[in-house]
């Protein structure tokens, strides 16, 4: 090996013209940047959304409502799917290992059971919120609601 014949590694260098070394590369002076203004200086950089000073579009449009951040947010199981799961696997009891196990809900959801079907057999149901009417039909067949 001798410094004549030293080469980058294939694949390092992806510019053919280097730009910015002297009259002669051809590309020297300016540097193919232009005269004066923002993008001729050097540490030009564009803000995210800049549109060369008319007014951003994330500032033109309407801003409307807002974004709880208090907000819990729950995965809504009805009756009528607690009954199916019961009557599938022959359960008396219904929680949260149960809903994840069959794909109803994953482990960082939190569960609102919703009286929406009928419920015909006695069940146990353990979630993180019922409504009332949830509540009144899983007692009406004898069992019980728990919330977590």
């Amino acid at each position: 090996m001798e410094l004549y014949n030293l080469k980058p590694a294939e694949g390092s260098t992806h510019n053919s013209k280097r730009i910015g070394r002297g009259y002669g590369s051809g590309k020297g002076r300016t540097a193919t940047r232009g005269h004066k203004g923002a993008k001729a200086r050097s540490g030009y950089k564009k803000k995210i959304g800049f549109e060369g000073g008319q007014m951003p579009l994330q500032r033109r449009v309407p801003k409307f409502g807002f974004k709880n951040i208090n907000r819990v947010e729950y995965k809504a199981i009805n009756l009528a799917t607690i009954q199916k799961l019961v009557d599938d696997k022959k359960l008396e009891k219904v929680g949260i290992a149960e809903l994840i196990e069959a794909g109803f809900v994953n482990s960082k959801q939190l569960v609102k059971i919703l009286a929406n079907g009928e419920l015909t057999s006695k069940v146990d149901v353990e979630a993180h919120a019922f409504s009332e009417s949830a509540i009144a039909k899983i007692a009406e067949k004898g069992g019980n609601a728990v919330k977590l």
